[in-house]
């Protein structure tokens, strides 16, 4: 970040909710940076904005490499921009295990769309955060509800065993499939599809259209009995290449929203989701300093190599490190 970024927090707030595009770029690299000043003011920034957020429709994507995720929000999001809204695109994109590089990539894959005046894309490095998401991806989301957009897409990294976060963080999860059949379809995690508001069976067009309905079929009967509260999950398909089937998954969404607002579901799931936060903020923030914690840091390079050598147990080293670091931070 540039010594330039505006450090006072009310005037960056204001220029947010003016519809300042580039206040709000700024405003989101402010909240992921690390440094501790920054956060001090990132603090300030969403404190200030936090009334003006809460009145979008909150929705996270997830999908196989290859189910034509950023195509599909392209689509979608140039429909619904079309009926009068103005939808911002958090994509996470994924960073390196080894260098922390991330191609960031998705404003490419997403040419029309990112002309738009009412739409807003920015893609964002997961580090070393987990489910598929940026560790300030919730906070990304306010400032966006903030500078006035009213759909708010998060895409994650991909489908795999820890991409559930994004459930934690908005209002209707969907889930992108491919055509697929027998042992594909066996193939397809079940936790991911259990935690799924919304399924759409993606490229359903030309040689695979047959393919698709099949795959609507079988996910319908599977599904058939699974239910959230009062909502029974829709599996849809589309063409996000032909543009077919998008105005029905956003009507779907749209009787998803009505019929949590009514049934008070919205209201809970949110409230769930901040506490969540809460929890998910202390853990992230716990281990920063413990890894940043001088006693540690002086002991931790031998023992990592103790136990990658097998010469010492994990749990034996994990105790002395969380030794270390209680002893003097005054922990029992």
């Amino acid at each position: 970040m540039t010594d330039s970024l505006p450090q006072d927090a009310a005037r960056l707030a204001e220029a947010v909710r003016s519809g300042d595009r580039r206040a709000l770029a700024r405003a989101i690299t402010l909240i992921e940076s690390t440094r501790a000043d920054h956060r001090a003011t990132a603090d300030a920034l969403l404190a200030a904005l936090l009334p003006y957020t809460g009145n979008s429709v909150r929705l996270g994507i997830s999908g196989v490499p290859g189910v034509g995720k950023s195509t599909f929000i392209e689509a979608f999001g140039l429909h619904v921009i079309g009926l009068g809204h103005k939808v911002a695109v958090l994509a996470v994109d994924p960073s390196s295990q080894r260098t922390g590089g991330s191609i960031l990539g998705d404003k490419t894959r997403m040419v029309d769309l990112s002309r738009e005046a009412n739409a807003f894309i920015r893609p964002s490095p997961a580090g070393t955060t987990l489910g598929g998401v940026a560790r300030r991806t919730r906070e990304a989301m306010l400032i966006c509800e903030a500078a006035g957009f009213d759909v708010i897409v998060v895409e994650t990294v991909g489908v795999g065993q820890s991409e559930t976060a994004v459930a934690d963080m908005v209002d209707l999860f969907m889930l992108l499939l491919l055509p697929a059949g027998g042992d594909e379809l066996q193939g397809i995690k079940k936790g991911i599809v259990e935690l799924a508001d919304l399924v759409v069976v993606n490229k359903a067009d030309g040689d695979l259209a047959a393919t698709a309905r099949h795959t609507v079929a079988d996910y319908r009967h599977a599904l058939a009995l699974l239910r959230h509260g009062d909502w029974r999950v829709p599996v849809l398909s589309c063409s996000a290449v032909q543009k077919i089937g998008i105005d029905t998954v956003w009507d779907t969404i749209g009787e998803h929203k009505a019929l949590t607002e009514a049934n008070g579901a919205r209201a809970t799931r949110r409230a769930e989701q901040a506490r969540a936060w809460l929890w998910s903020e202390i853990r992230e923030t716990l281990i920063d300093r413990f890894r940043a914690h001088p006693a540690v840091r002086a002991d931790l390079a031998r023992l990592e190599a103790e136990v990658t050598a097998g010469t010492t147990i994990p749990a034996a080293a994990a105790h002395t490190l969380l030794g270390r670091f209680l002893d003097q931070t005054g922990g029992a």
